[in-house]
């Protein structure tokens, strides 16, 4: 894997074992906290139908980890990124579904090694291309998308309608 930075060692990717799902679960919650839109809503309108954001993710990263290709990033022993995704072989298509770096290793570069590492490991398996989402206001992600060589295929809003 290359990495962009100066650092003298480069994250090592490896699958997630079933015993961190708890742990990872955490860590990347928290670090999803400041730019989920899910986060954004609860401070709006408060949690659906009781059902607070990070349980509501809880539910959608057990749904990642049954179904998904799961990366962790470690350093030194210390898991410091994660991602997930999925390979669709006959369309050669690898989906990034979550790109995580875990607070305190944020700002130094791992976001980067990580998406490198996962798009390394996609072209392993046969990828062709790879696609991602992003929400709109997330700069500092989109920048990095950006000047690795991903375009801007298309816009989306998220919507949401309540109906109480």
């Amino acid at each position: 894997m290359s990495g962009s930075t100066n650092r003298a060692m480069a994250i090592e990717l490896r699958e997630m074992r079933p015993d961190e799902h708890d742990e990872i679960a955490e860590r990347v919650i928290d670090s999803f906290e400041p730019i989920t839109w899910a986060s954004k809503l609860d401070e709006r309108i408060g949690p659906l139908a009781g059902v607070a954001w990070r349980d509501r993710w809880r539910s959608r990263l057990r749904a990642a980890f049954a179904s998904e290709i799961v990366l962790i990033g470690e350093l030194d022993g210390e898991n410091i990124a994660y991602a997930s995704g999925t390979y669709d072989g006959a369309t050669k298509l690898a989906f990034l579904d979550l790109l995580a770096v875990f607070k305190g290793g944020q700002g130094k570069g791992y976001g980067r090694e990580m998406l490198r590492a996962y798009v390394d490991n996609m072209k392993q398996r046969g990828a062709l291309y790879c696609q991602l989402d992003c929400l709109t206001d997330n700069d500092n992600a989109n920048e990095l998308y950006k000047s690795e060589g991903f375009f801007k295929a298309a816009s989306s809003y998220h919507w949401f309608l309540d109906m109480r």
